[in-house]
């Protein structure tokens, strides 16, 4: 037994002795960090612009897509516990070569533009907050994520993004401090509002591109393959059918929390820049830093602060998980050592694809690569990626001879594929844009 194994079956008998909110604590896992990364820089960005563009009335958006994210991210959280492989490993086992390639391809580019944008914000909050050169901002905050993912052991590692996690609670306080007028708020939110407009149709397709990402199905599905790895007594349900039930248990909630906490957070941003920079007219916000430093004469010293520092805290939690994501999906269609819990001297290629990804996202930066431009191209890949990937997913879920006996079925099935619908259509209306 590896060292790191018996340091989490010591860590789970303590987590038992020390009460239910321990316990929690270690059922959620994967899920909550897949949510929590999906509120990046970018994101914020995202829902700033899509509160001070439209109000209150595009936050019914938030609840349509709660149950499609749900269900696609549970499905392939699924695939990972019961098959023992990511969707790549999948992918390279079961289907055409040029598929799987394209698909990565497709994803490590997103992931590296993503991870340049993130950067990018990150720099320019400290600077808001601090001064300085953000150049070197982007090249510290990029050597301490990749040094923190490498070298700090995995059980240790994921406690730290759990943590980091709470970064995100920064925009509930923003939003508290922003004077919302409630029962608005809640009529966006519980009644569905659509303007026939071209600003209306891009925020909406910008926020399903935000909220639903491939590299976060490729990061879930791959931390269940890591944690049942970790775990002595779990095997893939393939092979192991009776750990079914509690796995199955443990994913959804974890998952449903996951996902939860994103779609609450977005609400929570978009709120703020609704009762803020929509009340007072102010509609131009391309970027998280666009909408921080447009916050301060509006709401206040102390909004601004709040909602700067949250860039920082959840760009620390995104950028980890783009970079490993597209290491996973480059280490498995290539049939390497991949795994958080390895040693870097185990799976050098693995943690190396890891640290060029990082290393490119840094070099957009000092490129006349403009930031917010590769953000844009960014969620245009990052769609145009997710299609095919959710199709193949869909249709991956559904096989025995890769499921076993536990083929997605019934309603979480049907979700899955609505989910996939909606990005399919996201993806035509953006082509119907460009042409029209």
């Amino acid at each position: 037994m590896t060292d790191v194994s018996s340091e989490i079956e010591r860590e789970q008998s303590n987590t038992v002795a020390k009460g239910p909110f321990q316990r929690f604590l270690r059922i959620i896992g994967p899920g909550l960090i897949t949510g929590a990364s999906d509120d990046d820089p970018s994101g914020i960005g995202t829902y700033s612009q899509a509160g001070a563009q439209l109000g209150f009335n595009i936050g019914w958006t938030m609840l349509f897509t709660f149950p499609l994210m749900a269900a696609i991210q549970e499905i392939a959280a699924r695939i990972g516990r019961t098959t023992g492989k990511g969707i790549s490993g999948n992918l390279s086992r079961y289907y055409p070569a040029p598929l799987l390639y394209l698909v990565v391809v497709l994803l490590f580019s997103a992931n590296v533009i993503n991870i340049g944008a993130d950067l990018s914000a990150m720099a320019d909050a400290l600077n808001l907050l601090i001064g300085g050169p953000s150049s070197v901002y982007v090249l510290g905050f990029a050597l301490v994520s990749v040094a923190a993912i490498v070298f700090l052991k995995y059980s240790r590692y994921v406690k730290i993004l759990k943590w980091t996690t709470l970064s995100l609670f920064a925009y509930v306080v923003a939003m508290f401090a922003a004077n919302v007028p409630w029962g608005e708020a809640a009529n966006g939110v519980l009644i569905p509002h659509i303007e026939w407009n071209g600003t209306f149709f891009t925020t909406l397709l910008a926020i399903l591109g935000t909220t639903i990402s491939p590299y976060l199905f490729f990061w879930q599905a791959s931390q269940e393959v890591e944690e049942e790895k970790l775990d002595p007594s779990a095997k893939p349900l393939k092979w192991a059918p009776w750990q079914a039930r509690k796995a199955f248990g443990r994913i959804r909630a974890d998952t449903l929390v996951g996902m939860a906490l994103s779609n609450l957070i977005a609400i929570a941003i978009i709120f703020t820049t609704a009762a803020t920079l929509n009340k007072a007219g102010v509609t131009d916000i391309s970027s998280s830093t666009d909408a921080a430093k447009a916050l301060e004469p509006v709401a206040g010293k102390f909004a601004f602060i709040i909602f700067a520092a949250g860039i920082i805290g959840t760009g620390l939690l995104a950028v980890p998980v783009l970079a490993g994501s597209a290491a996973f999906a480059v280490g498995e269609a290539l049939h390497w050592k991949v795994g958080l819990a390895r040693e870097p001297k185990e799976a050098v290629a693995f943690y190396g694809t890891l640290a060029m990804a990082a290393a490119l996202g840094t070099g957009i930066m000092f490129t006349p690569i403009d930031p917010i431009k590769a953000l844009y191209w960014s969620a245009v890949i990052n769609g145009i990626c997710a299609v095919p990937v959710m199709v193949v997913m869909m249709l991956m879920a559904g096989r025995a001879d890769i499921m076993g006996d536990f083929p997605i079925r019934g309603w979480l099935r049907s979700l899955g594929w609505l989910s996939t619908v909606a990005m399919t259509l996201c993806v035509v209306g953006l082509a119907a844009q460009w042409l029209l």
